[in-house]
């Protein structure tokens, strides 16, 4: 079954054939103006470009973050690698707080 452009099934004369639709197209380009496929297809080529440039700064800025990510990574690295070794030693300078015992309530 033949289709014209809003996807519908032609029957008889009730819709515009595949065939006809073509020839409007003709028609359109005869009288200088463009096809509604063409006009469709120019406005997604546009927004496609837009998204690829959109795409192509975010990986910019991306890229630019990266060395100052590792900085942090290895910043936060050699932090913890001191306060695992601190965990490790003995720390004669601490020394618990005793707390004096009052005696039970009787």
């Amino acid at each position: 079954m033949a289709r014209d452009r809003s996807g519908v099934g032609a029957q008889g004369g009730d819709h515009l054939s595949a065939g006809a639709a073509a020839g409007e197209d003709l028609h359109q380009v005869a009288r200088g103006a463009t096809p509604d496929v063409e006009a469709h297809l120019r406005h997604k080529i546009v927004k496609l470009k837009e998204t690829i440039s959109n795409k192509y700064n975010e990986l910019n800025r991306l890229r630019a973050d990266v060395p100052a990510l590792v900085r942090v990574i290895n910043q936060l690295t050699l932090e913890n690698q001191e306060l695992r070794n601190a965990l490790t030693r003995p720390h004669p300078n601490v020394v618990p707080i005793q707390r004096k015992r009052l005696p039970p309530d009787e």
